[in-house]
């Protein structure tokens, strides 16, 4: 049985396969009360549509944004959100967790 995240991986595959460029991030640790659970990805190309989720929609602009930032300049990231930061709070991650996130451009071989 494959999961929508293994759905996400495999539609990373074709995307690069097909020439888009993309970043994938993927949650790699939670605390607490988290939106989604480590594993957890969003696929973002190049003109920022999207697959999947990272956390329920809280904080999906901002790792969006990185997710863009990473296709353009090829440098990775570890986004950290949690209740008692003010950018969780902006950006409304207010379950009382806190989730890391690691984004990374992906590149065909």
């Amino acid at each position: 049985m494959t999961t929508a995240d293994d759905a996400i991986l495999l539609e990373a595959e074709n995307w690069v396969r097909s020439g888009r460029r993309a970043a994938l991030a993927t949650v790699v640790e939670t605390w607490g009360s988290a939106p989604r659970p480590v594993g957890s990805r969003i696929l973002v190309d190049d003109q920022g549509h999207f697959l999947g989720s990272v956390s329920g929609g809280c904080v999906e602009a901002d790792v969006i944004s990185a997710a863009l930032d990473a296709v353009e300049t090829g440098k990775p990231r570890l986004l950290e959100f949690g209740v008692a930061d003010e950018t969780a709070w902006r950006v409304g991650l207010s379950c009382g967790g806190k989730i890391k996130v690691y984004v990374e451009r992906i590149d065909g071989c």
